[in-house]
């Protein structure tokens, strides 16, 4: 089959796709990633084709969505962030409508994609489906991923309808434009949510059902897949600096924060050079978009590396809990200490707490060395946080969600 792949957003929204498109690569199709240009060295190495969106508002709109932190809340920061959510829903727009090949037989659709994607695919008569990294679907099962963690009930399918509001609103100008563009009457976000929930439109979800298994209340189409580990490229070797560290002592402690960019960086490197130094461990900082720079001669500072490689050689991990960092921390087998900052990492900072991985998160409004600084002698001292973290590693070995998918797309053949 001739099958897309179409994601937007930071790398922890593409790297899991790399390894989706490489499984279904091995299977004998024809697979094209489109993503931001950014990502296309990621891509190009799996052996995939790929597609560039034309605009790449992420990095504007993750700034914005700081700006709403904490203390920093005004009407201003809401403004801009309402702004820069609009440019990013519209460069969509453009990039979907461009990007759909029109001889694909198939067309997967990350979570941000979706609400346009589905359309486009739906008018030149092209079969797609959903393939989300986190839960949207509303459940009594546990709150929605952007909300606060809370424990089964009722109330949790009625929070998860209102984030669905929320988002379906945000998207309100973009689909309005995407409609008027393919001539179509215009049906608002809600209005295609309801389409694809009566159709029974089908979605598979790439996080582990040991970490977090599918409810009883969804309906028949959505499943959990399990994690499609992102692709690491043939030949790669790691940095002699990198290797050197390793090799010259006890196994360090990872902190980074991925694509975000919270705050002053050098305060970030401040407090966690205190951090280390007064658990007395050694450290790998990578310096990510927040551009934390640490530098000593127990702590070193590296660029992108794969997680899959750096995380199971050190001995607790330190990050903003984003979805991709998550799952690599727990694939790792190593406690986490999650910093969460902003959407759903809270969230999944819950979850690991819940999993027994870690000790409990430090959110990153809350960060001081001393907070960080006691959750990872917590992390790396209480022996039950190793040993949950290994046992739960063990059973994500045995799973293969890109596999699932794979089956999945194999079946539509027969």
């Amino acid at each position: 089959m001739r099958i897309q792949i179409i994601t937007a957003g930071t790398m922890g929204s593409v790297a899991p796709y790399t390894g989706l498109g490489h499984r279904l690569l091995a299977e004998g199709h024809d697979v094209e990633i489109v993503a931001h240009a950014r990502f296309a060295e990621s891509v190009a190495c799996c052996g995939l084709r790929m597609r560039p969106l034309p605009a790449d508002p992420f990095e504007e709109l993750m700034g914005a969505h700081n700006g709403l932190r904490g203390g920093r809340r005004s009407p201003a920061s809401v403004l801009r962030f309402a702004h820069a959510t609009e440019r990013a829903a519209l460069s969509l727009v453009d990039g979907v409508l461009g990007a759909v090949d029109l001889k694909a037989d198939l067309v997967l659709l990350s979570a941000l994609a979706a609400p346009l994607g589905r359309v486009v695919a739906d008018y030149h008569a092209i079969p797609s489906m959903g393939v989300f990294l986190q839960p949207d679907t509303p459940t009594s099962a546990y709150s929605p991923c952007t909300a606060p963690w809370k424990p089964p009930g009722y109330a949790n399918r009625l929070r998860g309808r209102a984030a669905n509001a929320v988002l379906d609103a945000l998207y309100g100008t973009a689909v309005r434009g995407l409609h008027a563009r393919l001539g179509l009457p215009h049906r608002s976000g809600h209005r295609l949510r309801a389409e694809r929930e009566r159709v029974g439109w089908p979605i598979w979800h790439g996080f582990s059902p040991t970490v977090l298994p599918r409810p009883a209340d969804w309906r028949p189409g959505l499943a959990v897949a399990g994690y499609w580990w992102p692709h690491e490229c043939a030949g790669w070797q790691p940095p002699t600096l990198v290797t050197d560290f390793l090799a010259a002592g006890p196994p360090p402690v990872f902190v980074g924060f991925g694509s975000m960019m919270p705050g002053d960086p050098e305060r970030l490197a401040d407090i966690t050079a205190r951090a280390l130094r007064q658990v007395g461990a050694r450290g790998v900082v990578q310096s990510g978009w927040a551009g934390l720079s640490v530098v000593n001669d127990d702590v070193i500072t590296v660029g992108p590396l794969p997680h899959g490689w750096l995380m199971p050689r050190t001995a607790a991990v330190v990050h903003h809990a984003g979805a991709g960092t998550t799952a690599a921390g727990l694939r790792a087998g190593v406690p986490a200490v999650p910093v969460p900052v902003l959407t759903d990492q809270p969230w999944w900072a819950a979850r690991l707490t819940r999993l027994g991985v870690s000790p409990g998160p430090v959110p990153f409004a809350e960060l001081t060395a001393e907070r960080l600084a006691d959750a990872l002698r917590r992390a790396t001292g209480e022996p039950r946080f190793a040993r949950r973290s290994t046992e739960l590693a063990a059973r994500l070995g045995l799973e293969d969600g890109a596999g699932e998918v794979a089956r999945a797309i194999a079946e539509l053949n027969r």
